[in-house]
C-alpha cells in the first residue's frame, strides 16, 4: 500500500487536507461513506492544505473536523484549493 497523501477529519467534511503536495491533475482516493471516490486535484495544493472533496457553491458552509470553519467566497470545484482566497473563515473571539 502507498503513501497516503490526504486526509478526510469527518464523513461529514466537504474538504480533506493534503498530507503531500498534491499537483494539478493528481488524483486522490476519498474514502467516505463505504465508499471510494477518485478526486482530480485541478490546481496545486500544498501540503498542509485543503481542498474540495465535492462542488461547493458562493455562500456555502465549509466543514472540516465535521463542523462549519468557513463560507464559501465564490463557486469552488471539486479537487480545487481551498484557503483565504475563496472562503472566510469563522472568527473567534
Amino acid at each position: 500500500m502507498g503513501k497516503k497523501k490526504v486526509h478526510l477529519h469527518s464523513e461529514r467534511d466537504n474538504v480533506a487536507v493534503a498530507l503531500v503536495d498534491l499537483k494539478e491533475g493528481d488524483v486522490v482516493i476519498i474514502a467516505r461513506r463505504d465508499t471510494e471516490t477518485p478526486i482530480k486535484i485541478r490546481e496545486a495544493v500544498p501540503f498542509g492544505h485543503k481542498f474540495a472533496i465535492e462542488e461547493i457553491r458562493a455562500g456555502d458552509e465549509v466543514t472540516k473536523y465535521g463542523g462549519f470553519i468557513g463560507k464559501a467566497l465564490r463557486d469552488i470545484g471539486k479537487g480545487d484549493h481551498v484557503h483565504v482566497h475563496n472562503i472566510r473563515g469563522v472568527k473567534y473571539t
